[in-house]
């Protein structure tokens, strides 16, 4: 078995304490060493053998590290990212990778020219509710597909406390680079490139500078038409996956307990981790030969974003293609910057 890949996390804040930090730490294909804490030595106390930091270059200057995870303010990704792969580190890199398809490419250059891995952080794929969709669109009966919508909805009317999320003069902010790579990225995942979209955006809190609502209409071929669609004000749930075809309709909401879990302290090698509660199983309604309906509740799949980790070991100790591709980052960025 090849040696565990020794691992470094830019910041130790709600992303590295949820989703990084309990999977390289139960993962045996990963040693996770150290972090980069400016201000507060939080980590220590949840993994008392972490090596703290006190800036970005003493990580980068870890000669024994391999592989770095930028889990830093959006603004900061694509740098962060381009100083880690001259520094010969392969880099795991929060959405939003970058801020447009140029530096999308400029970053997979480097990676090619220091001969180093630059993957996205695109944990959405692994959720419970996606992969229900995405198992229901694949077993062909919805029939061919007519419409298909993609929803990632809040309630926080209330502007952020961090200022750089808020401020208009700050770029990648707002709903657009928040919420919507995840479903950007289940829209390429499942159907790939859209033959054309168009984008719609608001602002809907009050005192807000930024985006916090935008709606995007994809257009593929045959007909197929897929929304994605992401609020700030939504108070009452929706629906947030809903297929039409024409043999059937599938609709679920969105469930996925993985985050509510990891903040619980729940650890990903635990047997309830990943598995919906009872009740939220999602509504397929097809059409008989006799035009007739029939409706069935089906039960979810197991989320676990440990697969990701999986994929980042493989293309990193195997050289395996890893499942979110350049052109897939390359197609979302056209997306998001349109």
């Amino acid at each position: 078995m090849s040696s565990p890949i020794v691992t470094g996390l830019m910041a130790y804040g709600m992303s590295g304490r949820i989703f990084h930090a309990p999977f390289l730490s139960t993962n045996p294909q990963f040693k996770l060493k150290a972090v980069v804490e400016r201000h507060q030595k939080k980590m220590a106390a949840r993994y008392p053998d972490i090596v703290s930091y006190n800036s970005v270059d003493e990580l980068l200057n870890d000669t024994e590290i391999e592989l770095i995870i930028i889990n830093t303010p959006n603004f900061t990704h694509f740098d962060f990212a381009k100083q880690a792969l001259r520094a010969g580190k392969h880099v795991l890199i929060e959405k939003p990778a970058a801020g447009n398809a140029a530096e999308i490419k400029e970053l997979y250059d480097v990676a090619r020219q220091t001969g180093r891995k630059a993957m996205a952080y695109q944990n959405r794929r692994w959720d419970s509710d996606f992969l229900s969709l995405k198992e229901v669109i694949e077993s062909g009966r919805l029939g061919k597909l007519s419409e298909v919508n993609l929803r990632y909805d809040r309630y926080k009317p209330e502007l952020s406390v961090k200022p750089f999320k808020e401020t208009k003069d700050t770029p990648i902010n707002g709903i657009v680079y928040e919420l919507c790579p995840h479903l950007a990225d289940q829209a390429i995942h499942l159907f790939g490139k859209p033959l054309s979209f168009d984008k719609f955006t608001a602002i809907q809190r009050e005192n807000s500078e930024v985006p916090d609502y935008v709606n995007y209409r994809l257009i593929y071929p045959a007909g197929l038409v897929v929304y994605l669609t992401s609020g700030l004000i939504i108070p009452d749930q929706l629906p947030a996956f809903v297929a039409h075809g024409t043999l059937g309709s599938y609709s679920k909401y969105r469930v996925d307990v993985q985050e509510a879990q990891l903040d619980k302290g729940m650890l990903p090698t635990d047997e309830a981790y990943g598995i919906e509660p009872a009740a939220s199983e999602g509504k397929l309604v097809t059409i008989g030969a006799d035009g007739e309906k029939s409706i069935e509740w089906l039960p979810s799949l197991k989320g676990d974003y440990a697969n990701l980790f999986y994929a980042v070991y493989h293309a990193i100790r195997n050289n395996a293609l890893y499942p979110i591709t350049e052109e897939h980052m390359t197609w979302q960025m056209e997306m998001l910057e349109a």
